[in-house]
């Protein structure tokens, strides 16, 4: 270090560089020079404004203290003995992929430093340094990694929602999805997703996404419904200034937004047949052209597309292109409808209620057997969406902590009983008091069955209905938790 700047002890200890809310004690230093002076030159002027410093006067005492601990930044020396600040910076690239390295040299080696910030070094310091100098880059690198730490840490978040374990389901037939989605996911092909409206479509294009090798590029989503007609090939492709009245200024398309990721489009079987032939077209080229310009655009994009309209009978119709068609379909993934996957209402319930406590703050919160029943029975033509917001709805308007009917939404307060669905076939029964009108329904295999075989049937359907939760299958039944499990260990010991 300069001689003038040599008494460090009188410097500001708050001049850290970092942002007001940044606690510099968080940070952990590794500093590593065979110029002991100089080593602990460096270490004090970074304690004085708070970060953490381990020193290491050899080559080799670095490479060992890298081998065992954490650090956020390294400076390094660049020409040491034994091992010089190459093999660090090699060692912590290795070791500690988030941290940031920088070399110190002297005149003679700054070629080599610039060699040394073409393989990952953060910055190179030219002696001599001065603490401010040393703080400053210090910051920097700090900066740096905390960057790199929140971009790794929304991408977990991605992850987790966006991923297939954020898939809420634990019917059979969703697990079949599930399991074409991890083969497809990690290939480029095409995929068509097709199912009714409100089952996922989108979230499944954005679990594809995110389990492929295009994940940390962007995934741009492109209703086509909701574009205007004359303004689709604008919004795919982009637009030159003056191409048409309002196009005041160039303007990308989500291709070209999407380049090296993924374009998701939503209701593909609203688009005109216009633009189908120039959408067949970029799929066959891989480039675009802007509307109002001649120069071809090369786009890397994997499409993947959706949508709930019967593309087969459009093409017979003469409403869709044969040829798109079979180009979009590479890979197909058909959704089921709600009503269809019965043993996912209940997990589905569960998860957008805790969702819901926490968006809108509110207080704990259960859904009643009763309530539960019902969104068992209710046929849900707006499939999860309609789920979601029924949830929702329950949630914001609940006053004592008791999810039940009254809480209920006027679709369900309306909706008549609709028996057990998916049971197999009902039979009717004379009415046990020998009037008329009472009708009992019940599976068929069920007559002439003991109590014990027909409460046995009752309480497996029970938790099947309940994804296997317990409690809420004892609620559900009017009996004891305990009752519950006592029955159950009794069915493990007989025979099936």
């Amino acid at each position: 270090m300069q001689n003038d700047d040599a008494n460090i002890a009188s410097r500001n200890p708050t001049e850290s560089g970092l942002p007001p809310d940044w606690d510099p004690r968080q940070f952990a230093f590794l500093v590593v020079d065979n110029d002991p002076a100089h080593a602990r030159a460096m270490t004090e002027s970074l304690e004085r404004v708070g970060y953490r410093c381990d020193v290491a006067t050899a080559g080799p005492d670095g490479k060992r203290m890298l081998e065992q601990n954490t650090y956020d930044v390294i400076i390094t020396d660049l020409v040491m003995n034994d091992v010089d600040g190459m093999q660090i910076l090699a060692l912590a690239k290795h070791m500690l992929p988030e941290s940031q390295v920088i070399m110190i040299t002297g005149h003679a080696t700054v070629t080599k430093a610039v060699e040394a910030m073409q393989l990952g070094a953060f910055n190179f310091l030219e002696k001599p340094i001065t603490p401010a100098r040393l703080r400053a880059i210090a910051a920097k690198a700090v900066e740096a990694v905390q960057l790199k730490q929140t971009n790794l840490e929304l991408r977990r978040r991605l992850d987790e929602k966006f991923g297939f374990e954020g898939i809420v389901f634990v019917s059979p037939g969703m697990q079949q999805v599930i399991d074409r989605l991890k083969r497809i996911a990690p290939t480029d092909a095409t995929v068509l997703i097709t199912g009714e409206s409100g089952t996922g479509k989108e979230m499944i294009a954005r679990a594809i996404h995110q389990n492929s090798p295009r994940k940390n590029k962007r995934m741009v989503a492109l209703n086509v419904r909701a574009v205007s007609e004359n303004l689709v090939e604008s919004e795919l492709f982009g637009h030159v200034r003056g191409s048409f009245t309002d196009a005041v200024t160039d303007r990308e398309g989500a291709f070209q937004y999407a380049d090296g990721g993924t374009l998701f489009l939503d209701e593909v079987g609203d688009m005109p047949m216009s633009t189908q032939i120039k959408l067949l077209r970029v799929l066959e080229e891989h480039q675009i052209t802007r509307v109002g310009d001649n120069k071809p655009i090369k786009v890397n994009v994997r499409l993947v597309s959706a949508t709930n309209r019967p593309l087969e009978q459009m093409i017979t119709d003469g409403q869709f292109r044969n040829d798109l068609y079979f180009r979009l379909k590479v890979v197909t993934v058909h959704l089921p409808p709600l009503r269809d996957r019965r043993d996912d209402i209940v997990p589905l319930m569960d998860h957008f209620r805790k969702q819901f406590i926490r968006r809108h703050n509110r207080g704990p919160c259960n859904f009643t057997p009763a309530v539960t029943r019902k969104f068992y029975a209710y046929s849900w033509p707006g499939n999860i969406r309609q789920l979601r917001n029924f949830v929702e709805t329950m949630v914001v308007l609940d006053t004592d902590g008791k999810l039940d009917v009254d809480d209920l939404p006027p679709e369900l307060t309306d909706e008549p009983s609709l028996g057990a669905p998916n049971m197999p076939e009902s039979v009717t029964a004379p009415p046990l008091d020998g009037g008329e009108g009472t009708v009992a329904q019940g599976p068929s295999e069920l007559i002439g069955k003991t109590m014990d075989d027909i409460e046995r049937w009752a309480i497996e359907e029970t938790l099947r209905m309940t994804a296997g939760n317990r409690e809420e299958a004892a609620k559900i039944l009017d009996i004891g938790a305990r009752t519950l499990y006592r029955k159950l260990d009794k069915y493990r010991q007989e025979p099936s």
